[in-house]
């Protein structure tokens, strides 16, 4: 007998993914009809929401610059804070993130941080097969049957017995999960991931004394934070669970939400936990956001730190906002893995990490994130030194006073062909592993994700807009990526050998690229045209 499932659906839902083994243990029709009701109430606000999106872009393409909004006045004045924070999020001093894969959620729980973040989003490819099993291993890690045997070396995974905390990051607003139709329209990513797993774990990881817990990623404005209080309140009633169980922290990875953090803890007070600095996330929407404007032309990405400029504002803007309400601010990624064979440069990129850490500990962050288990020591030393408390929310710095004009600083730096050239390695090469349904891949000692490809394809078609002069007096044109495109990928072949890249889908990856860099007009997201060549 074939182990192939079948569903059982309720009216109105297709599935057009392919199924495989236990997918009918996660697309049940009591879960699909679940997730079909959030997508009835909700789908048409979560559309009106990115159409208001494209028509703010619009104005900032025009020379308007973000602000403060004026009728949301009253809230950032006013004297409130968010509901109480569960005990098992108390101390969130060191957090891991990575995707949903097996062995990656056992070695993240058992990695010694304090949170495990296991994403949907931008370290996961949304390829259909990864989606779903994640699904299944995340709901095996409540029934505790995550561990495992790996079928390729035989060695045995086993969950620890106090693995870091779960907190799940559902896809953002503007994805959606093409494999699921509902009443003949594509389903939203949010409401698949958000849907499928709180319909499955949320008693289960409250029975364990946890509970359903979320990192929202992309948010643009406190209206798409509304939106996802009111699919909370909804979720909760369904299920029988008490107003407020959810709990989310809010990724600020957006221009436009660094001007509406109170705004986004207020909508969402009841369930609030925390907010996030998306560092990665937020260089692209800068560059994004601002891409029109020739005042806001970065210099190479790696010149764009947090010590500086508009970061370091909106760092300490967001310490300050969410200690004054009673929520987390947590730091950014340290995305740096272990340099093998090579200890010096190990020993540089770990001392990196550390100054960084340092940096945010002492401005008042309650909790940072890393990319790779060996980094979680490195941060835990720091966070035990300098925040020996659970965490540092009685840290108010009122003495922090951040304006409209110090969130759009730019940071003062060099425009480099070398710059420009990694720029083209990188965003290739993560393409082409993101189509071959990897969402976290390390290149050039780095753990990146779809961040760092949006970066370095935004940065080439800005400095393209514009003919920006580089370093030496070449002019950064269409002439210059064309000349560069070819000349980088024979180093990449390279690097990797010429038998891995012929496997790769790399044709492919080159060619979005070099559509999203040179287009007239700016792409809000390369995994959006990228979904579209996925299983």
């Amino acid at each position: 007998m074939s182990d192939i499932p079948s569903l059982d659906l309720p009216a109105g839902v297709v599935v057009k993914g392919a199924l495989a083994h236990r997918f009918d243990e996660i697309l049940t029709r009591d879960a699909l009809a679940f997730v079909a009701d959030l997508h009835r109430r909700f789908n048409e606000t979560r559309k009106r929401l990115l159409a208001l999106r494209a028509e703010r872009q619009k104005r900032f393409d025009a020379d308007e610059t973000p602000d403060f909004l004026a009728e949301t006045r009253h809230i950032r004045e006013g004297d409130w804070s968010v509901a109480t924070i569960p005990a098992d999020l108390l101390d969130r001093r060191v957090e891991i993130t990575g995707p949903v894969d097996r062995k990656m959620i056992v070695n993240a729980l058992n990695s010694g941080a304090k949170v495990f973040m296991a994403d949907f989003e931008d370290a996961s490819s949304p390829v259909w097969a990864n989606m779903i099993e994640g699904q299944i291993n995340l709901r095996d890690r409540w029934a505790n049957r995550i561990d495992f045997t790996d079928p390729t070396n035989g060695k045995d995974y086993k969950l620890k017995a106090k693995p870091a905390v779960l907190i799940i990051r559902p896809r953002g607003w503007h994805l959606p999960e093409r494999h699921i139709e509902i009443d003949g329209e594509e389903a939203s990513g949010s409401l698949v991931d958000f849907g499928l797993y709180v319909f499955h774990n949320a008693k289960a990881a409250l029975s364990q004394g946890s509970g359903p817990y979320f990192y929202l990623p992309k948010l643009e404005s406190h209206l798409e934070a509304r939106l996802w209080n009111d699919v909370f309140v909804a979720a909760q009633s369904a299920l029988g669970l008490k107003n407020g169980t959810i709990k989310a922290t809010v990724l600020i990875e957006t221009l436009p939400a660094a001007f509406e953090m109170d705004e986004i803890l207020y909508e969402l007070r009841e369930h609030m936990a925390g907010l996030n600095c998306g560092r990665w996330d937020y260089i692209f929407s800068f560059i994004k956001k601002l891409a029109r404007n020739k005042a806001y032309v970065l210099p190479d990405r790696s010149q764009v730190v947090m010590s500086k400029a508009f970061l370091r504002a909106y760092s300490l803007l967001l310490i300050k906002t969410c200690h004054k309400r009673g929520a987390f601010a947590m730091g950014g990624m340290a995305a740096q893995i272990p340099v093998k064979n090579n200890p010096e440069a190990n020993a540089a990129a770990f001392a990196k990490v550390k100054a960084d850490k340092e940096r945010e500990a002492g401005d008042g962050h309650d909790g940072t994130w890393v990319a790779h288990p060996d980094l979680v020591p490195v941060a835990m030393e720091v966070f035990d030194r300098l925040m020996p408390q659970a965490n540092q929310l009685g840290k108010k710095r009122n003495d922090v006073n951040i304006g409209a004009k110090d969130l759009l600083e730019v940071h003062q730096g060099t425009r480099t062909e070398e710059g420009f050239r990694e720029n083209i390695r990188v965003g290739v090469q993560y393409i082409e592993a993101w189509l071959r349904g990897r969402g976290a891949v390390p290149i050039y000692n780095m753990m990146e994700d779809a961040a760092t490809a949006e970066i370095s394809r935004a940065q080439i078609w800005q400095f393209c807009q514009y003919g920006v002069e580089l370093e030496g007096g070449i002019k950064a044109d269409a002439a210059l990526f064309k000349r560069c495109l070819p000349e980088e990928m024979e180093r990449v072949k390279g690097e990797l050998g010429p038998e891995n890249y012929a496997k790769g889908r790399f044709p492919e990856a080159i060619a979005l690229f070099e559509a999203l860099s040179l287009a007239p007009n700016f792409e809000d997201f390369l995994t959006v045209p990228a979904y579209a060549k996925l299983a």
